[in-house]
């Protein structure tokens, strides 16, 4: 198994420019204010389809060959690969099926309809939508692309922190939301590269820690679908091609609770104006959490997206302290 390097992030940039929107980085005074470090966000939420996804989707998708453009794509994912699927398919001329968790939050299934996929639907926690998806590919010829062990999806994924380092220069810590692995894996080879000393985070909800046991203990850890309101971080597991990089290029996995989350959501829309969906508030609600610890300090984020139930999303504001 060939691990991708950061020469192949830099070849996904190639291919996603201009394709892919060169999201913003934001900074707040409050924020730097409450921390006492300098804090630069990386708003992939403001990225086509709502989030990082569509740079793996496209930089993959865009690799196939004339018998893989014509049979089509089949993913699996909970909302955010779905859509950067289905938009990089649509953008490149290829059938896309999509499987999708029956509560998965209904914008993110409507948007991947809109973008021209069709949707199956399974029950998250009674179907295996790895297999489904083995045997709608075996069974229509179609390729599989997963949500995130993927070496095309990953080096994909790295542009985002490519970009956000070759604006902000060297940081001394970066904070990155963890699901499978893609994104963090991704970001570890661009930081490596371009900021070889900054601390690199990973950030998983407390109900689903796979990612901080399997780095401690050196092994893949397998888990059951985990209760959180973090839906892009419900994965089981880490990939066979994200668990090498993460443990051998990551600094620590750190855990948050659900209610950092929301407080983080809260943050962002009250003072910062924007839509931050539960997972994209990962790395936030650990710099919050580890307080005067990066006083000083210059310290990215990347959130991760922005697509979340409108109805859900006011509930949880309304409920935050």
């Amino acid at each position: 198994m060939h691990l991708p390097t950061y020469q192949d992030v830099i070849a996904a940039a190639q291919r996603l420019e201009g394709v892919a929107c060169l999201t913003p980085v934001f900074t707040s005074r409050t924020l730097n204010a409450q921390t006492g470090a300098e804090v630069f966000i990386k708003c992939e939420n403001l990225q086509r389809t709502g989030s990082f996804k569509f740079r793996g989707a496209f930089n993959a998708l865009s690799q196939f060959d004339a018998r893989q453009r014509e049979a089509g794509v089949v993913a699996f994912s909970s909302g955010n690969h779905a859509q950067g699927i289905a938009l990089a398919a649509r953008l490149l001329g290829i059938p896309a099926t999509i499987v999708m968790p029956g509560d998965a939050p209904a914008a993110k299934v409507a948007a991947t309809r809109e973008y021209g996929a069709s949707v199956v639907l399974y029950d998250r926690f009674t179907e295996d939508r790895e297999q489904i998806g083995r045997t709608l590919a075996n069974e229509h010829g179609m390729t599989l692309i997963p949500p995130y062990d993927h070496p095309h999806i990953l080096a994909g994924q790295g542009t985002a922190a490519k970009e956000l380092l070759e604006f902000t220069g060297p940081l001394d810590a970066l904070f990155v939301g963890l699901g499978g692995g893609g994104m963090l894996s991704g970001t570890a080879l661009s930081t490596r590269a371009l900021s070889p000393e900054c601390q690199l985070y990973g950030v998983e909800p407390e109900a689903g820690n796979d990612g901080q046991r399997s780095f401690r203990t050196g092994n893949i850890v397998h888990i059951d679908t985990p209760a959180t309101i973090a839906d892009g971080a419900q994965t089981q597991h880490l990939g066979n091609y994200t668990f090498p990089i993460i443990r051998e290029q990551v600094n620590d996995i750190l855990t948050v609770s659900d209610a950092q989350l929301v407080a983080s959501m809260k943050f962002f829309m009250q003072r910062m104006k924007m839509v931050v969906e539960p997972t994209g508030c990962l790395g936030l609600a650990a710099l919050y959490a580890l307080g005067d610890q990066l006083k000083g300090q210059r310290v990215g984020i990347i959130v991760t997206g922005g697509n979340v139930d409108l109805q859900k999303y006011a509930t949880l504001l309304s409920e935050a302290p």
